[in-house]
């Protein structure tokens, strides 16, 4: 297998990574609406969801800047 096959099974995974983590971050988004009006005993599950959707999103970013190439300034 040459390098040009890895670096495109890297992308190829890569991506379905990113499809992954964007679809887990759109269902805890929908999760996150749904306790919107949550009594108080579901705050700490609140917190626990958003700060997990923020983390995702950080993946999610670091993600597509590997798949973006470099632009030159």
């Amino acid at each position: 297998m040459s390098d040009s096959d890895h670096g495109f099974e890297d992308v190829t995974s890569l991506q379905a990574r990113l499809l992954a983590l964007r679809a887990e971050h759109r269902d805890l988004d929908e999760a996150i609406a749904g306790l919107g009006d949550a009594p108080p005993q579901d705050e700490l599950l609140l917190r626990r969801l958003k700060k997990r959707k923020l983390a995702l999103k950080d993946r999610i970013t670091l993600i597509e800047r590997m798949l973006e190439p470099d632009e030159l300034a």
